[in-house]
């Protein structure tokens, strides 16, 4: 590589000059080669992606141990296979959820209780946001939202009401909710939704016992949450039943 630099230069430099030189001139020179490995690697990948740049690239991973396998562009993704089960469980939680929202909305103009507000505002916002994504997961499956009514053999006779899912307040209910006022209603509202959060426990409980059904990734993680997330609100509304009612009983 220093054949290239001139013989009287480098015996007129100073030794340590003459060593830096070579040293420096060694080092641009691997630079130098290392660039021209990296073009040469980079342009079959170059050349390929300007050959054709709309094409997309769709790989299958291999199972362990094989490799992956290329598919063709027009590889589209389905969407798995779902039961009736699952379609009357989102179909029914829907419901079941809007009527949770409807009791939370009761909660500004019926109790001061500040705690009972933290908890209405976090059950309305969350169960707001579910009813939305289950919506959607049943669109994207071609399938309502909403249960169909039960079939009347006599058109003329008035429709029945829809059934209640498990855990819902009946009408009587959600007449004496609307009606309290303060201590009463932070009591009926407790246990109330604390009876509404049982039913969408075992409306879940219902989900995995049917045969074929929670298969489908995001309806497992979901139902999971509701699992979880309403266990735990549970407790938290049986304490503070609780509390209200030592509150009480000193009142006295």
């Amino acid at each position: 590589m220093l054949s290239n630099v001139p013989n009287w230069w480098l015996y007129r430099c100073p030794r340590k000059l003459r060593l830096w030189s070579a040293r420096a001139f060694a080092v641009l020179c691997g630079i130098l080669i290392a660039m021209s490995i990296s073009v040469e690697f980079l342009c079959p990948v170059v050349r390929a992606q300007q050959t054709d740049p709309t094409s997309p690239v769709v790989v299958q991973p291999g199972a362990p141990g094989k490799p992956s396998r290329k598919l063709p562009a027009s590889t589209t993704a389905k969407l798995p296979p779902r039961s009736q089960a699952e379609i009357d469980f989102m179909q029914g939680m829907i419901m079941h959820h809007a009527q949770a929202v409807e009791m939370t909305a009761l909660i500004p103009s019926h109790t001061e209780n500040k705690d009972l507000r933290l908890l209405g505002a976090r059950i309305s916002s969350s169960q707001s946001d579910e009813i939305k994504f289950m919506k959607r997961w049943l669109a994207a499956r071609g399938e309502p939202a909403s249960m169909a009514m039960p079939k009347m053999k006599d058109m003329d006779m008035p429709h029945p009401a829809m059934p209640l899912m498990p855990g819902m307040l009946t009408p009587e209910q959600m007449d004496a909710l609307r009606k309290a006022k303060g201590a009463e209603f932070d009591r009926l509202f407790l246990s109330g939704m604390i009876q509404h959060h049982n039913g969408a426990l075992t409306m879940v409980k219902d989900l995995f016992d049917s045969s074929g059904a929670g298969q489908d990734a995001e309806l497992f993680d979901f139902a999971t949450d509701v699992d979880t997330g309403q266990r735990a609100e549970i407790s938290i509304m049986q304490a503070m039943l609780e509390s209200d009612k030592k509150v009480s009983e000193e009142k006295q």
